[in-house]
């Protein structure tokens, strides 16, 4: 006869009651049969299963299986009996967990919650969670292309590789991982450029829309100059790309003609010379210099011969804007500075400091960050953090008699702080780079004018003197202009503040504002009515000449796509053939007997239709992607005027006049590593 046994250790001693599921209820069992702790008669064995039936508590039955799990190393080996079940008592904080649902909640406690438990011993629990990857086969060679890629990411010199302490650490992880030398991770390097760079000629050369360009000059510690271009377009799909396609040292000296052939080069080197649409640079003479030059040698490769390829750059002309009035702003908030300049200048007044705000109930700091001279939102941002703290620098002046601005002072801050966030938050929107900007143009330089004219800076001497210095280069660069749509000549005579059509016309395919906008645009910008037709007149001149070019591109590429079908059925016979050519006459017929009335264009039609309503994070690729079959031709048009980048720089880049410089060690590099590096 088998007995079912349970753990040992669990049987009452001779003598005893031995009553309970599993248990022999005779006193002689036991001694009779000391070494089954179990059922020893058929009454016994009978009374064990009524019992364990009427038992059913999940924690007992977890106290009495096998502990798999890790975490049971953390808890007291016994359970503890509680009026809703049996629990888990921690060994280091005496805490009483549920074991109902499984041992879930006894991970969760000791790997975020026990702070008895030191966060290294935590972190250590955690790591023995992680179950190893079942049949892992290692490849060396995906291994070397994931290193490459974090090589070029994380900028690491390639000698770092022939450190000796290097290869012993690989090993230590992989010890059938060879080690690498710098040659090897240089050629790896180049091995990869090659391949996505063919890879990225092969989709821009099959490209069905133009290309935007941005240019970026930079310098090396050696001074050497160099240009980076990035390339900007939207696919088929709607949706936007950006790709560094060229970094190339510019012959010095830097004119317009050194740059147009820098940039001459790459669009030939790339085979999208006949692609090109705009080329946004920032507002040097040399690049204004480089884009006539270019539009001048090769108009018959660019649409309506280059009218509006130069675009110059927003985010650069908001810079100049603010840095004219920074020095007005520098005096308005001068005491302010001061006192946090000796503030932070030592620990004890940092300490200082922190007590004073933490009575006030504020948040302690590190420290305070000053303006930096040519870092405009540094400035904004040291005024924001001061105001926050206004009270506490107050209070501490007051303590250690220093001098502290007093409240007409603290409201020109208030003012200034708000006047720079309206720029800090333009030039962030002009210099986003995986969504379209252009569309965007038009209201951003209407909520600038709104801030340049807001009677708020007539209150103070300082205020109105720094609007009034910005409003000058305002007008300079973006007042009222127009541009005569007869006229091709590239090398006319153009004024600093002419605002490029094209990206006018990519607010005209916003559908949320059309025309409408346009005209409220320049009844908020032009002096008089007769000159707010007129340039209202003009856009829609422009967008509709562009739009026949558009119009004949979408009819041959109709054209090829319905060549192709027929010739591939012609394969099928003649019958099917036969029916197809007279649909197509029959559809030539119904053309010529309709002629009492002109069908309407699809611009028409989309200028007709109302506009859409203007809702909170508006995504404009994806109306143009559902409207595409409707409006083919202007869904064409938007993916190329969307695509118009308003900025050459990434945003934190915009808010600095300082250049951009190459560090030591890419400085050092030869011409064809850095170019593979960079792009």
């Amino acid at each position: 006869m088998e007995f079912p046994t349970i753990t040992p250790g669990s049987a009452p001693s001779p003598g005893s009651s031995r009553e309970g599921p599993g248990q022999c209820v005779h006193a002689s069992c036991a001694e009779n049969f000391p070494q089954f702790p179990v059922a020893c008669c058929l009454a016994c064995f009978l009374n064990m299963f009524a019992n364990t039936s009427e038992s059913s508590d999940d924690s007992h039955s977890t106290q009495t299986r096998v502990r798999r799990s890790k975490v049971w190393e953390y808890f007291e080996q016994n359970l503890v009996k509680a009026d809703d079940g049996f629990k888990a008592v921690c060994k280091y904080c005496q805490i009483r967990l549920s074991t109902k649902s499984g041992t879930s909640s006894l991970m969760t406690h000791i790997s975020h919650h026990c702070h008895a438990i030191g966060e290294a011993d935590r972190k250590r629990f955690v790591a023995t969670l992680k179950k190893p990857i079942e049949n892992f086969v290692f490849d060396p060679q995906f291994c070397r292309q994931r290193m490459i890629e974090f090589v070029i990411h994380a900028e690491i010199p390639f000698n770092k590789f022939e450190d000796p302490y290097f290869e012993p650490w690989v090993q230590s992880m992989q010890p059938t991982l060879d080690g690498v030398s710098r040659q090897t991770v240089r050629n790896d390097c180049l091995k990869k450029y090659q391949r996505m760079k063919q890879d990225l000629q092969n989709e821009l050369q099959t490209l069905d829309c133009h290309v935007c360009l941005t240019s970026d000059k930079w310098t090396s510690i050696q001074n050497l100059g160099y240009l980076v271009i990035t390339a900007h377009y939207i696919t088929t799909d709607f949706k936007i790309k950006k790709k560094i396609i060229s970094f190339k040292e510019v012959k010095y000296p830097h004119t317009g003609f050194a740059i147009e052939e820098t940039l001459v080069s790459c669009l030939t080197e790339w085979g999208i010379r006949n692609k090109l649409f705009t080329l946004t640079v920032d507002n040097a003479s040399n690049n204004t210099s480089a884009c006539e030059e270019l539009v001048y040698t090769h108009k018959h490769e660019l649409m309506l011969e280059g009218a509006h390829l130069h675009v110059r750059c927003c985010a650069h002309i908001l810079n100049i804007l603010v840095q004219d009035g920074m020095k007005i702003i520098h005096e308005g908030i001068k005491k302010i500075r001061e006192l946090l300049k000796h503030i932070v200048s030592s620990p004890s007044r940092i300490q200082a400091f922190n007590q004073i705000a933490m009575v006030n109930g504020l948040p302690t700091k590190c420290g305070i960050a000053l303006n930096i001279p040519n870092r405009w939102n540094s400035t904004f941002r040291m005024v924001r953090e001061a105001l926050k703290y206004k009270v506490v620098l107050n209070s501490y002046a007051n303590q250690n008699a220093e001098i502290a601005p007093n409240e007409q002072e603290w409201t020109k801050a208030q003012s200034i702080c708000e006047f720079l966030e309206t720029f800090e938050e333009a030039t962030k929107a002009v210099s986003a780079d995986r969504k379209p900007t252009s569309y965007m143009f038009l209201p951003l330089i209407l909520s600038i004018k709104d801030a340049l004219d807001n009677p708020a800076w007539q209150t103070s001497t300082v205020l109105e003197e720094l609007a009034a210095a910005m409003r000058i280069k305002f007008e300079k660069y973006w007042g009222s202009d127009i541009d005569d749509p007869n006229q091709h000549n590239a090398r006319r005579k153009k004024k600093d503040y002419d605002i490029n059509l094209g990206i006018v016309i990519a607010t005209l395919l916003d559908p949320r504002g059309k025309g409408e906008y346009v005209e409220f645009f320049y009844q908020k910008i032009c002096k008089n009515t007769d000159q707010i037709h007129t340039c209202v007149n003009t856009a829609l001149v422009w967008m509709k000449k562009y739009f026949v070019e558009y119009e004949q591109r979408v009819r041959r590429a109709d054209a090829y796509s319905r060549a192709y079908t027929s010739k591939a059925s012609d394969t099928v016979g003649s019958p099917v053939l036969a029916k197809r050519q007279l649909g197509q006459e029959f559809a030539n017929f119904k053309s010529s007997r309709r002629k009492t009335r002109a069908p309407k264009s699809e611009i028409d039609m989309y200028f007709e239709e109302d506009c859409v309503e203007d809702i909170e994070n508006f995504d404009i690729l994806a109306w143009w992607k559902a409207h595409a079959e409707k409006f083919p031709v202007l869904s064409t048009m938007a993916r190329d005027f969307l695509a118009i980048p308003l900025s050459t720089v990434p945003s934190e880049s915009t808010f600095s006049l300082g250049g951009r410089i190459l560090g030591e060690s890419r400085s050092s590099l030869t011409l064809e590593m850095l170019e593979a590096l960079v792009c």
